[in-house]
């Protein structure tokens, strides 16, 4: 796997991908585009996400949403990297049995999602989630 980083202007970089997506990152606040660190939180949501989704399909769950949210701590000082990350799992759906959403958030958390596997070594990620009835 590859990808490209390009500067732009101030703190604004061009990031492409091996597949051709390309996206702005900002480190400026407000920037551009999602700072560097933003994108970690979100990349290791649509990760959980992802195995959260398949999963369910897998479990012939009848569901229309499911959507994450992630709220992260920060180191104080220099670097200031996360410490802790919890991602909230939020499932919509008709009759969707809570044993199949808190299989697919275990093993997820557990076996699946790279980005959040990568990052458990040093950072302390938590989950829980929420069934929303239609």
């Amino acid at each position: 796997m590859k990808a490209n980083v390009s500067w732009r202007e101030g703190m604004a970089f061009e990031g492409q991908t091996e597949s051709g997506h390309k996206i702005v990152l900002d480190g400026s606040n407000p920037g551009s585009g999602p700072s560097p660190m933003e994108m970690v939180l979100l990349s290791a949501a649509t990760c959980s996400a992802i195995d959260v989704v398949s999963i369910l399909e897998k479990a012939r769950q009848t569901f229309k949403n499911v959507e994450v949210e992630v709220d992260a701590e920060r180191a104080e000082t220099v670097p200031k990297v996360f410490t802790k990350i919890h991602l909230k799992f939020i499932v919509t759906g008709t009759a969707v049995a809570e044993s199949h959403v808190e299989r697919a958030v275990r093993l997820s958390a557990d076996k699946y999602c790279s980005v959040a596997k990568m990052l458990e070594a040093s950072v302390a990620i938590s989950h829980d989630y929420e069934i929303k009835e239609l």
